[in-house]
């Protein structure tokens, strides 16, 4: 009797596997294609060039004269020059780089004159500040979530009233309200509050940045505590009452026993949860932290050059989540061969 192929076999048939190749290839050429007809169909002029110096770039610095006064000498120092200029007001010493300047002493200088013209140090653009601080937000949000997240998923399989119920009320809250209304809160709400306590005993006031991260670490605990669940509650229960019966505590079986199990199971909702994480945190803007979204919302306002530096900061988000899927993928293969 002749088997049926099933439709998993045809596929890795040879010849059906390259026509999906080519079907691919033909579908991502249509849709660059399109893309590119749309960018050129659409009266813009795009300003590709101008992008690098949002990365990194070189100030321009420009020394102007403000009051009448004569160059009284000028001396080299080390790899620069001393510029002496005597005014009514006495002595006034500029060190400027060589060929910064077109004076020669004993020339007469005027109120707006350009004393020296040169580039400065290299300075971080504003797309860089603000992934830095996407970056830097998104690490500690996600470290100190996964905290949160195990605490709360282990007190939530408790027996014990005051955790479970403690942690289901936390996750309810949360999980019950916007991002957005959770971050107006912390910031105006508890956050006008806690730096008024603390300048009132003399202390400095804690940045508007933290209250982001508290934000979103809560928001992301939440929906870690019911992920840490479903990953212990996968475990058979006969191993935690092996374990107890060894004379491990309640806590000791949890993160010597069932957490390590369960991290296996918990790995890829995680990894979504974190790709989530750092795609909100382009919500902090709303209260002034110059994360990437924030950064390139300022940039087009300054150059309004809006396609290159919106298409720019999708093309960072997408490095980073896939960055981050791909750590998770490995950390999945490390933890299968354990």
């Amino acid at each position: 009797m002749e088997q049926k192929t099933s439709n998993v076999m045809r596929l890795s048939n040879p010849t059906a596997h390259a026509f999906s190749v080519i079907g691919f290839i033909t579908l991502m050429l249509l849709v660059f294609g399109s893309i590119y007809y749309a960018t050129v169909a659409v009266e813009y002029q795009w300003r590709w060039f101008k992008i690098p110096k949002y990365f990194m770039y070189q100030e321009n610095i420009t020394l102007y004269a403000e009051t009448d006064g004569e160059i009284e000498s000028i001396t080299p120092d080390k790899d620069k020059f001393n510029i002496v200029i005597q005014d009514e007001y006495g002595k006034q010493t500029f060190t400027v780089p060589k060929n910064s300047f077109d004076w020669d002493e004993g020339d007469s200088i005027f109120p707006g004159d350009i004393i020296a013209q040169y580039k400065g140090v290299w300075k971080p653009g504003l797309m860089a500040m603000g992934l830095w601080m996407t970056l830097k937000i998104s690490f500690i949000s996600t470290i100190l979530g996964i905290l949160l997240g195990i605490i709360g998923g282990v007190a939530r399989v408790s027996n014990t009233p005051v955790l479970k119920w403690s942690a289901i009320t936390y996750v309810e809250i949360i999980r019950g309200s916007p991002l957005l209304v959770q971050i107006m809160i912390f910031y105006f709400v508890l956050g006008t509050t806690i730096n008024k306590i603390l300048m009132m005993h003399g202390f400095s006031k804690i940045n508007p940045e933290w209250y982001g991260i508290m934000a979103l670490s809560i928001f992301t605990g939440a929906y870690v505590v019911e992920i840490v669940r479903a990953g212990i509650e996968a475990i058979h229960p006969g191993q935690v009452e092996a374990a107890r019966s060894s004379g491990m505590s309640y806590f000791q079986c949890m993160f010597h026993i069932i957490l390590p199990q369960a991290l296996k199971t918990i790995l890829p909702p995680l990894a979504g949860q974190f790709i989530n994480l750092i795609k909100d945190s382009s919500l902090l803007g709303m209260i002034s932290i110059r994360e990437l979204t924030k950064a390139t919302r300022e940039g087009i306002t300054t150059s309004l050059q809006t396609f290159e530096l919106w298409i720019l900061c999708a093309i960072l988000y997408l490095i980073m989540t896939f960055t981050l899927s791909m750590f998770v993928q490995y950390l999945e293969r490390r933890a299968a061969t354990k």
